[in-house]
């Protein structure tokens, strides 16, 4: 994100502007999954990446369509960056010279429906959304790709800048509807199946060397020696999909590779014989540093919800891009600005979720 963006923390009613510090409070964090949001309460929200008033209550009716549907947070991010990139979220009631016939939030011609649904908010992107799961594989496809498919627009590529901007205005609204549930299971096999799943759609990829083997023993009821991963980072990484969909695993348990680097043998991925942190290079298909928009919403997620004594990287690379956060379980500690590291390494407590 470029200096001047708004960063959306996961927690109630709070924004973190570049410059600024927020605390995190216990007991604060936001849903796991798509809640409903209140637009005329977004409406007067504080303006995000730039849209405002009228625009984020229409941004609100988007999400809820999609939220109504089904539909995860992807879904609501992809429902909003069209209606950017075709009205600048505002409801038009005219069209353009490619389109005469052209109307509302996603410039829906004649062919999707009647004037007044095509005027209607949330059913004009109810629209959207039910032609968009009729688009095979739309979850892995680039954002933009999939946005085009739906409209069938000339330039598959014209959404694409429209993404970062969606995923603030998605991040900060939901951040002010928080208060759900972040339930997920206790039972590492069930855990580990989940996360398979979500491997083998391309929602949870790996690097080089492939730590989601270690993911996939386990699914299989499998004791690898010294290739566990511990529950609570199991979780950990359910959670992180269920927010955003897609997620980068570059690093789990060092030990089963025989990887030494950093902190060598004394590194949370390998002490304890391994598998008690976890590195994150990617969420929602954008590359993360740990100061990023979607790194800090990811620490506001989680550390209500975290043992005391977890640990968070990237510390640093916060301070040095003025988006530091106060945390209350999370103990931050300094790492590489091309990931986020998160560890329960130092503590035998549950992640309180279930």
């Amino acid at each position: 994100m470029g200096l001047g963006k708004v960063i959306a923390v996961g927690i109630a009613g709070l924004i973190l502007t570049l410059g600024g510090s927020v605390a995190l409070s216990s007991g604060t964090g936001t849903s796991c999954g798509p809640t409903t949001i209140n637009a005329a309460t977004a409406t007067t929200t504080r303006p995000v990446a730039g849209y405002g008033g009228d625009q984020l209550g229409n941004a609100a009716a988007i999400m809820n369509a999609a939220t109504a549907l089904g539909l995860n947070a992807h879904a609501q991010a992809l429902g909003v960056m069209t209606a950017m990139g075709e009205s600048s979220l505002h409801n038009v009631d005219h069209g353009d010279a490619a389109g005469p016939d052209s109307r509302g939030l996603f410039q829906q011609r004649d062919a999707w429906g009647t004037l007044a649904d095509r005027m209607n908010p949330a059913t004009a992107a109810s629209l959207f959304f039910q032609r968009l799961r009729g688009v095979p594989g739309w979850e892995t496809l680039a954002p933009t790709i999939a946005a085009s498919r739906v409209q069938i627009n000339a330039n598959p590529n014209y959404y694409a800048p429209f993404f970062a901007p969606a995923l603030d205005v998605v991040a900060a609204l939901s951040g002010a509807a928080a208060g759900g549930s972040c339930a997920v299971s206790g039972d590492a096999i069930g855990l580990a199946q989940q996360l398979v799943t979500a491997a083998d759609a391309g929602q949870l990829r790996g690097l080089v060397p492939d730590h989601i083997r270690e993911i996939r023993w386990i699914a299989q009821g499998q004791t690898v020696p010294d290739c566990e991963i511990d529950t609570r980072i199991l979780q950990v990484i359910v959670l992180a999909l269920n927010q955003f969909h897609q997620v980068g695993v570059s690093d789990i348990n060092r030990k089963c590779t025989g990887t030494l680097l950093g902190a060598g043998t004394q590194s949370s991925h390998w002490i304890n014989g391994g598998g008690e942190a976890v590195d994150i290079y990617s969420l929602g298909g954008v590359p993360v540093t740990g100061a990023d928009g979607q790194s800090i919403r990811l620490i506001g997620l989680l550390d209500p919800v975290m043992p005391a004594g977890s640990r968070i990287g990237q510390e640093q690379c916060r301070r040095n891009a003025g988006s530091a956060v106060q945390l209350v379980h999370f103990t931050q500690i300094n790492d590489t600005c091309n990931h986020l590291h998160l560890d329960v390494a130092y503590t035998h407590d549950p992640v309180t979720v279930g």
